[in-house]
């Protein structure tokens, strides 16, 4: 497990910098998707925000479309990306001066790694049992009933060095030994499994949700992080962050706390008025219809309403990677936090 996870360490700094510098053009042209739409404000300073179309990002959503950055001056664009990796590599580029909630935090780590001091995490959204993302899911029909049922059995997990390490993490510790771990879209879980592909994934919510509704999948264990990585199943697993790159921050300092006030503003609407936030995700994410309704969502955690017990499960969760060899060294999640 560790020699393999091992090979999947990064190359140096200098490489990492060189290979995402010069894929800046054409991932601007391959990895930028759309936005629903560019708001626009004279005399204030362009801010690009990258997103990942899924539904931890309903407080950006919601800002933009009720208008919480232009009534604060602020001149945003909404960039659309095809995951994480390619949100954070836009930052890290400077395609993009900040994310949305739902980048994964481990990636906007590996970006921090190559390039430290890069970014500064406003925003958390934080899962569990109750608040659920993560999750191991089955065919309907499956006679598994805990994880230990996934023994040698073939696992989806979603792309990427987050997903993978974590989905292997989980399967080792809940007792599923000799799983292999296959990657694949996370869009395309629950087909695979409905196909006998794969005998269970470790997955993101709406996949749960869509499997449950068209009657083909079910869920063996959900919030699976916070109970095999944290050790409590009710603990916050901060897995997707929003983040402002530090550049900006100490080019704009002014509009960077415009910025992040009117994204707190979103955060309040969609804590406080969730039934109607949802109606954001259309456009933004592939959820729509029935979906909308019925797809669970985030919680979420402001820079300054962390408290030290979440610090420190944030801090178990890249602590993770660094023993597992991803991280080149350990980072420390307080160093990465935006203080006001």
């Amino acid at each position: 497990m560790t020699h393999h996870l091992q090979a999947l360490s990064l190359p140096t700094v200098d490489a990492r910098r060189r290979r995402v510098l010069q894929a800046g053009a054409a991932g601007a042209a391959l990895g930028l998707l759309g936005a629903p739409g560019v708001l626009r404000a004279q005399g204030s300073p362009k801010i690009r925000v990258g997103y990942w179309p899924i539904a931890a990002g309903l407080p950006f959503y919601s800002a933009v479309e009720l208008g919480y950055f232009k009534e604060a001056g602020l001149d945003v664009e909404p960039l659309k990306f095809a995951g994480a990796q390619q949100v954070m590599e836009a930052v890290l580029s400077g395609r993009a001066d900040a994310t949305a909630n739902g980048t994964g935090s481990a990636n906007i780590a590996i970006g921090e790694l190559a390039q430290p001091g890069t970014f500064k995490i406003f925003c958390s959204n934080p899962s569990n049992a109750k608040n659920v993302l993560d999750e191991v899911i089955v065919p309907v029909a499956s006679p598994a009933k805990v994880m230990a049922d996934l023994k040698g059995k073939r696992i989806a997990s979603g792309p990427g060095i987050q997903n993978v390490t974590l989905a292997k993490t989980v399967l080792e510790r809940g007792g599923a030994t000799g799983a292999t771990v296959v990657e694949l879209p996370i869009g395309q879980h629950v087909a695979a499994l409905a196909a006998g592909q794969v005998d269970g994934a470790y997955t993101l919510e709406p996949t749960g949700t869509i499997g449950r509704m068209n009657g083909t999948t079910k869920v063996l264990e959900a919030g699976v992080i916070a109970r095999y990585v944290l050790g409590d199943p009710m603990a916050p697993w901060f897995g997707g962050s929003a983040a402002l790159s530090s550049d900006f921050i100490k080019k704009n300092p002014e509009a960077a706390k415009k910025f992040i006030a009117a994204y707190a503003k979103g955060v309040t609407y969609v804590r406080t008025k969730a039934t109607e936030a949802r109606q954001y995700l259309k456009g933004y994410t592939a959820i729509e219809g029935a979906l909308t309704g019925e797809v669970p969502l985030a919680a979420y955690t402001l820079y300054n309403e962390f408290t030290p017990a979440d610090v420190a499960h944030f801090q178990k969760f890249f602590d993770l990677f660094s023993e597992k060899g991803i991280f080149s060294s350990r980072l420390v999640v307080d160093t990465m936090l935006y203080k006001g």
